[in-house]
């Protein structure tokens, strides 16, 4: 069974959940092209090694500086804000955190981690267990290392999508009001409200964090990423990616193949589906999953599933969702109720952690249906209610911890800072400005709005209400700066052989986009968990062997490699 912080792990992909059904964001975003494809920076022209750049020497040669903050050692780290003009002296100052688990005399190196997102806090992850779940193998060879990502979490400057009006108001920075849309929405009155409210996310966006926007990139992100290994003395980088991480992943492989030990990629993301084909693939993903959640209750719930055969199930969730449409449900505390589209987002965070999670969901539906949707609710936000009890429980050590705080080395700090207006009021998690900021800068959306209702016929028929959230989810990239990249397929020669890691149920990242993934890399091997829930590693002893065996001892993982639940 999975600890409670080992859920915070997945929380990146359940933003990912809630992405698909327009009640935060959208989806997680696919990695860059390769250096033939577009990508920006003069590494693609030459195929210079970025390090031996003249204007790039001060942020390679850093040392960084270690200090204790809790049970873990914090620095930070000085990256360019825009690597094509590394000298202009805008930076983003980036929290480390490192857990030195290493057994002397035993040591491969460091692993550096990335839990998902885009938007989840890395050095937070570590300080709330995280290590723990990369097993006793691992971190008794490596120090395991992380770091938030430009832009997300202690980073400065931050993201934020949270205005000066809201400032002023006292407004907490929230995703856009999807309660008063219907699922599908069908008239021209419904779908101008839709694309308003997006662009009213999308302009509060802008005028928050509008300098930052263009350089968050996964690109960048990997960038860094490089920066960060050089900066901890290591010649080849050893990496863990989960969810949005596979991304991040895939970015430095393409950018830096030569430069990976070891990567493992789970819960994989294909960088060949465009907006529409990643949109569906994922909202496919959550319908199989609640489906399977029917089918397969009484074998994991028991006498708790809320109907006695699958087809009462189905049944009680579909009659949920369209009493919610017609009237919300009740909800103490609560003048608003459930609507539907709170009802669907329940069920879709509900699909991570089966063996956590099926039981606390049958319970909610029971009392839902008899006219109580508390529990229910309380499943819709519980994303949220961790992450303020997770700040809330940091005390002293959060803040000890905060690496931003640090000055930076002295060979990173930029020879003249122009003058920059104050950093706006940014909230202690900023993970859906992040998501929204990195996915639509990611990945290229359409400019028309017609492009988006001629998707939803499809996905409705595909995936219900999860396909048209998704797509309608999709709406606040569609005037946003556009970035560089496009779909492709992976393009790393020369990258040793890379591990992914596919759940067969997995509702956010489905098993066919590891599969192809895994096709994509050189020599890519593919490691599949047969079984329902997000991610692999970390939930199952067959995993972890495997992922322990290759990070340690480069053990290839043969084709057809299966493990069970």
């Amino acid at each position: 069974m999975i600890r409670p912080d080992v859920r915070r792990r997945h929380r990146a992909a359940l933003l990912v959940a809630l992405a698909v059904l327009g009640t935060t964001s959208l989806a997680a975003c696919t990695a860059g092209p390769g250096p033939d494809r577009g990508r920006s920076g003069p590494e693609a022209a030459a195929g210079a090694d970025p390090a031996e750049r003249p204007e790039l020497r001060r942020f390679y040669g850093q040392k960084l500086a270690w200090r204790a903050c809790g049970e873990l050692e914090c620095a930070s780290l000085t990256v360019p804000m825009d690597y094509s003009r590394p000298g202009d002296g805008r930076t983003f100052v980036l929290p480390v955190a490192k857990a030195a688990t290493a057994t002397a005399g035993r040591r491969v190196g460091a692993l550096l981690y990335n839990p998902g997102g885009p938007g989840e806090r890395g050095v937070q992850a570590l300080r709330d267990g995280l290590a723990e779940d990369l097993g006793r193998g691992v971190r008794e060879r490596f120090d395991i290392v992380a770091f938030d990502p430009r832009g997300v979490g202690e980073s400065r400057p931050a993201l934020t999508c949270r205005t000066k009006d809201d400032e002023e108001e006292g407004q907490e920075e929230e995703a856009p009001d999807a309660a008063a849309a219907p699922l599908y929405p069908r008239t021209a009155a419904e779908r101008a409200a839709a694309l308003a409210e997006a662009r009213t996310t999308a302009e509060a966006c802008v005028e928050a964090s509008g300098p930052l926007l263009p350089h968050v990139g996964t690109d960048d992100a990997a960038r860094d990423l490089d920066v960060l290994r050089a900066a901890l003395g290591e010649r080849k980088l050893t990496y863990v990616g989960w969810s949005y991480g596979t991304s991040l992943g895939t970015s430095y492989a393409e950018q830096f193949p030569r430069r990976v030990r070891a990567m493992v990629l789970d819960g994989a993301v294909d960088p060949s589906l465009d907006w529409r084909q990643r949109t569906l693939s994922q909202s496919t993903g959550f319908r199989k999953a609640v489906d399977a959640y029917a089918d397969s209750c009484a074998d994991t719930v028991g006498a708790g599933c809320p109907g006695a055969t699958p087809e009462e199930i189905r049944a009680l969730i579909d009659r949920l969702v369209r009493r919610a449409q017609r009237e919300p449900l009740p909800v103490d505390g609560s003048e608003d109720g459930l609507d539907a589209a709170g009802v669907v987002s329940a069920l879709a965070l509900s699909m991570y952690t089966p063996e956590e999670q099926w039981e606390g969901l049958s319970e909610a539906l029971r009392a839902a249906d008899g006219g109580d949707g508390t529990a229910l609710a309380a499943l819709a936000e519980e994303t949220e209610e961790q992450e303020q009890e997770a700040e809330a429980g940091g005390g002293e050590e959060g803040e000890e911890g905060e690496g931003a705080s640090e000055e930076p080395a002295e060979a990173a700090r930029p020879t003249a800072r122009p003058s920059e207006p104050a950093e706006p009021d940014v909230p202690a998690d900023n993970s859906e400005a992040a998501l929204i900021a990195v996915n639509c800068l990611d990945v290229p959306h359409p400019r028309d709005e017609r492009a988006y209702w001629d998707a939803l016929a499809p996905a409705h028929r595909a995936a219900g209400a999860y396909g048209t959230t998704g797509v309608t989810g999709e709406l606040v990239c569609k005037d946003w700066p556009a970035g560089r990249q496009r779909p492709h397929r992976v393009n790393a020669d020369g990258v040793p052989p890379v591990l992914v890691v596919g759940t067969a149920g997995d509702p956010a990242t489905p098993y066919d986009e590891a599969v192809s993934l895994a096709r994509q890399f050189p020599g890519g091997m593919l490691l599949s968990f047969d079984a329902a829930g997000h991610t692999g590693y970390g939930r199952n002893a067959c995993v972890d062997r495997k992922v322990e065996d290759y990070l340690v001892s480069l053990t290839k993982v043969r084709p057809g490699t299966t493990c069970s639940a």
